[in-house]
């Protein structure tokens, strides 16, 4: 009991701060951008000297909850993390939960070249292209939250293989979106903030976080 007491009294004393429970520049800018608004002020967790949590599990919903457990253990303050990937129905949902490590696991580096390049790879003489990239948040309002706020989004696409766009990160430049005839890379930021899977999660995490208001 006293251990919940001070992860509430920790949350209370810091409103509107939430830590990010990732390293990943491009996630903090995208997620920054649309909690802004919101009045939220997100914390990188590099920032206080949070390390990488562990990503053991097959699902994003078990990774993001990980994640999120572990930035508000050790900083006390409301924790919100994704899972996030890309998944291609060629290759039966692969690269997964395994986005951002894709080349390492074939042997290769842990790098966005080195995963596109091994996705067009795979890929070549395959006629079928469609794939989506999914996204999970997990936001705990302490690490022993019992009700951990959960959303999802999914946004669908196909893949090119040539790259196109100097915007986003990841397999964004191989990502086309046949509704906006650009790939992920090609969208301004505002434009992607407005529509992505990260986006649409958001949206749903926001609108729970109002109902409990």
């Amino acid at each position: 009991m006293n251990d919940r007491r001070n992860a509430g009294a920790a949350v209370t004393a810091a409103p509107g701060k939430v830590v990010l429970a990732s390293n990943n520049a491009g996630k903090l800018r995208e997620f920054a951008a649309l909690l802004s608004a919101a009045g939220i002020e997100l914390i990188a967790q590099g920032t206080l000297n949070v390390p990488e949590a562990e990503e053991p599990h097959q699902t994003f919903v078990e990774n993001a909850l990980a994640k999120a457990r572990h930035a508000a253990q050790l900083t006390g303050l409301p924790a919100l993390a994704d899972d996030s990937g890309l998944c291609v129905r060629a290759l039966r949902g692969a690269p997964g939960v395994y986005s951002a490590r894709y080349a390492q696991l074939a042997g290769g580096e842990k790098s966005d070249a080195a995963n596109n390049a091994r996705l067009v790879a795979q890929l070549a003489n395959i006629a079928e292209r469609r794939a989506y990239y999914f996204c999970v948040l997990v936001l705990v309002r302490a690490a022993d939250d019992p009700e951990p706020l959960i959303a999802e989004g999914r946004w669908q696409g196909e893949i090119v293989d040539a790259p196109r766009g100097a915007h986003g990160f990841g397999y964004d430049p191989h990502f086309f979106i046949p509704a906006l005839n650009a790939t992920a890379a090609e969208l301004e930021p505002s434009v992607k903030n407005a529509t992505s899977h990260r986006a649409i999660a958001l949206q749903q995490l926001l609108a729970r976080l109002k109902e409990d208001a």
